[in-house]
């Protein structure tokens, strides 16, 4: 590795405000806000809107798309499909 062209390799503490959760992992990101850890020992933090504790893929609370629904648009517009010949030719 090259001296002085990577970032500084360091621990930083990522809270995330919808949930109130942080967590502790090393990164290049920088900040001035400081945060005393349980361990006792000063890290700067990175405030995110979203992390794996708010996100609805990880919580489970996807929303799950209508595809009934959407079936049922599809019929009205173009209808079911019933009584047409399916070969085309009639």
């Amino acid at each position: 590795m090259q001296q002085d062209k990577h970032p500084e390799y360091q621990p930083v503490v990522f809270r995330d405000r919808a949930a109130g959760y942080a967590f502790l992992t090393r990164s290049t990101a920088t900040s001035d806000q400081t945060i005393t850890w349980d361990d006792g020992e000063t890290y700067p933090v990175v405030d995110v809107e979203i992390s794996s504790e708010s996100h609805p893929f990880y919580t489970g609370k996807a929303r799950t798309v209508d595809s009934e629904g959407r079936v049922a648009r599809f019929e009205r517009r173009y209808g079911s499909g019933e009584g047409q010949d399916a070969g085309g030719t009639g």
